[in-house]
């Protein structure tokens, strides 16, 4: 097989070859068949509600050596769960159990994990609708 099609009425192979090498672009087939929303527990949203099932502790990977705090947290919208990280040191303090949080993506590469902490791809950004932030900084109370 040569070069492609020149010919003036060339444009309906040159379409069809189009198409069939668009399915080996893995892009062309995650938005074809909305691969992203699926596999995702928020489904495309930026945040997402939830209730607070368990704090955790989660060892960070290789060469580091810590213990990462984290919360197992129930999705209001569509009851999965999801394992979400508590940024700020003793932010944990902060949370209990059955508090409602809203989680964020992490800002790991193209939504997978960040830094050292294994299977985590969300954080803690509100409990209660108070930011975490200024909870942890001491400007606000925690209201119930």
């Amino acid at each position: 097989m040569g070069s492609k099609s020149r010919g003036l009425n060339a444009a309906k192979k040159l379409k069809g070859r189009r198409k069939k090498f668009a399915e080996c672009d893995r892009w062309y087939v995650r938005r074809k068949y909305r691969l992203n929303v699926k596999s995702d527990p928020l489904e495309g949203a930026p945040q997402a509600k939830g209730i607070v099932l368990a704090k955790r502790q989660v060892e960070a990977k290789q060469p580091n050596s810590a213990m990462r705090k984290v919360v197992r947290v129930q999705l209001t919208k569509n009851g999965k769960q999801i394992t979400a990280f508590v940024p700020g040191n003793l932010a944990i303090k902060k949370i209990d159990e059955h508090d409602q949080v809203i989680v964020a993506g992490i800002g790991g590469h193209m939504g997978k994990t960040k830094g050292d902490i294994p299977q985590v791809r969300w954080q803690v950004i509100k409990v209660n609708n108070q930011s975490l932030d200024m909870l942890w900084r001491g400007k606000l109370e925690k209201g119930r």
